[in-house]
């Protein structure tokens, strides 16, 4: 009898796995083929089971790192950004990337180690509240309790981060949650009663915006990052295209309309084109598309297209009217809200002489700086870049003044080749972004832009491209200074450049070769062309170091308080 007690119990034992072998099958189910992570104590048992896994896995040399390059490697696929990392301070370093893609709407599914169930909230041992840390930066977030549950939770997880309004999702998991058994239970539908994103449009709005197109005389279409996170391009450009409206691009949106065709203005706002600042402050009809209508964009409110009509397409009903008042609010998808528009198309406006009129205004306004042929100035560099990759490289950049002329200097052609930290204006996010990009597409060329700053807050991860032999070119635009902080304290501040600038720099490219990477320093047009075409022929990891007008300031630019008229350096 005893015997065959012990034959019966060891049967159900073996038909149980491990808390951590649910999460590797978990993220079999949902087809992730890469983990950006960091191990520590409160996730061994999750790196055990990794250890006979065939899931990819990238060890970065910060977790700040990791999410970076989840961020950039969901920029470029559209699949969520998959992030592992231990308890107290490994969750910690996760919060400026969790922050960043959060407000960014960037699919995320962070993982975080937690102490044991049993001394949680005594102050153990690396532990910190991460899931109150991450509440109002996070989608949503959970604290598994019992292994049972972390299939469910999540399928749940990877469904509410790649859904709506797109953005990061956190699971806490204790170490004995890890450690514990249950059973196998294939998920095989979810269903939240709470989270019901609205995808398709009210039909009777959309009557209502064909019926202002009817109305109108000066049209703009303002579009956003909601247009490539709905893959809505090719119905952008035949709305576009069928009523004749030109259309201005936020930061975040640049590559969601062609640059080179005859309708795009360029991007708006603080740093944006001339054409298309004038086209939202003197239009009588502005079509939001995706697009938050933030500050940097829309400068003064009072000032902000008073003559308009305003119709803001978003799936985040929270968006629509909280920062410009909305006359004909659409919920839904970028995507299939286009589509129900260029579907129910009647007759056309004549907007001739509007866009004849912003043409014009590009013609004769446009980016421009003043060239010096015995410096390398920094637009020059973003536009030989340009030239050399034929406009075909994906773009990662810091935050600051490269990141403006790259926005402004780096026609994009097509879509999702621009990464870039908008909302939070993370420095330190570009070299790991393209790290996570070119683990994404790595058929396509990868170029992080980043500044002699911000490169120095992530260069660790020098080690992932030497690690992984990822050929991605960081060019680093070098001015010997926080650049955008300098160009304030001289416009704003009479020149008192309090520590802002970076007189003491390490050799980048001694820096380089100690990863046992190639790099070299550039000084002149013809030293940048040859490096990047000996870069990318090489299909190896490349450092290039630029050194560019130190003093050289972005324009156009608009001064805070003022409005999109007031625009400042507008002939260069």
């Amino acid at each position: 009898m005893k015997a065959s007690w012990v034959a019966e119990n060891k049967s159900v034992e073996t038909s149980l796995v491990s808390g951590a072998e649910l999460f590797i099958q978990g993220l079999q189910n949902e087809n992730v083929e890469v983990l950006f992570g960091y191990p520590g104590g409160a996730v061994l048992p999750i790196y055990d089971a990794l250890y006979n896994s065939e899931m990819k896995h990238v060890l970065t040399r910060h977790e700040q790192g990791a999410i970076h390059a989840a961020q950039g490697y969901a920029r470029v696929t559209g699949k969520p950004g998959v992030v592992l990392a231990t308890s107290g301070p490994g969750a910690t370093n996760l919060v400026t990337g969790i922050a960043d893609a959060m407000i960014d709407s960037i699919p995320l599914v962070i993982f975080t180690g937690q102490v044991a169930t049993t001394v949680i909230g005594t102050d153990a041992f690396q532990e910190a509240d991460i899931i109150g840390i991450t509440m109002p930066i996070t989608k949503h977030n959970y604290q598994v309790q019992r292994a049972e549950d972390l299939p469910r939770i999540m399928k749940e997880a990877f469904h509410i981060a790649n859904t709506g309004r797109k953005g990061p999702v956190l699971i806490d998991i204790p170490k004995d949650v890890a450690v514990k058994r249950a059973e196998v239970k294939d998920v095989e539908s979810i269903h939240l009663p709470g989270y019901q994103p609205t995808l398709k449009p009210n039909i009777l709005q959309v009557k209502r915006l064909n019926e202002a197109l009817l109305q109108a005389k000066k049209p703009v279409l303002l579009t956003g990052a909601g247009v490539l996170a709905a893959s809505a391009e090719k119905e952008l450009v035949a709305f576009a295209e069928y009523h004749q409206i030109p259309v201005a691009q936020t930061l975040l949106g640049l590559g969601g309309f062609p640059a080179e065709h005859p309708l795009c203005l360029g991007m708006a706002g603080m740093h944006g084109t001339y054409a298309s600042n004038m086209a939202l402050y003197d239009c009588d009809l502005l079509i939001g598309v995706g697009a938050r209508f933030d500050d940097r964009l829309t400068g003064n409110l009072d000032h902000f297209a008073k003559r308009a009509v305003v119709a803001h397409i978003d799936i985040d009903p929270a968006e629509i009217g909280k920062n410009v008042p909305t006359e004909i609010p659409i919920v839904g998808c970028a995507k299939e809200t286009l589509s129900a528009l260029n579907q129910t198309k009647g007759d056309k406006g004549d907007y001739s002489d509007w866009v004849t009129q912003l043409t014009q205004l590009k013609s004769e306004f446009p980016l421009t700086y003043k060239t010096d042929e015995s410096e390398l100035k920094p637009q020059k560099l973003l536009q030989i870049l340009h030239d050399v990759t034929k406009g075909e490289a994906i773009v990662s950049t810091d935050v600051g003044q490269h990141q403006m002329w790259a926005a402004q200097y780096y026609t994009f052609l097509e879509p999702n080749r621009w990464i870039t930290s908008g909302g939070l204006g993370t420095m330190g996010f570009g070299f790991p972004a393209a790290i996570g990009a070119k683990v994404g597409k790595p058929e396509l060329p990868v170029i992080a832009v980043v500044g002699d700053g911000g490169f120095q807050m992530t260069l660790q991860e020098l080690g992932v491209l030497q690690d992984w032999e990822l050929p991605v070119i960081v060019v680093i635009v070098n001015n010997k200074s926080l650049g955008m902080v300098r160009q304030w304290q001289e416009i704003f501040y009479e020149k008192r450049f309090s520590h802002s600038l970076l007189d003491i720099q390490p050799d980048f490219i001694k820096l380089a070769s100690a990863y046992g990477i190639d790099g070299k320093r550039a000084e002149t047009e013809s030293d940048v062309r040859e490096a990047l075409t000996l870069a990318l022929a090489s299909k190896k990891p490349f450092v290039l170091d630029c050194v560019v007008t130190a003093d050289e300031n972005v324009y156009p630019m608009i001064a805070p308080g003022k409005g999109l008229h007031e625009m400042i350096g507008v002939r260069g």
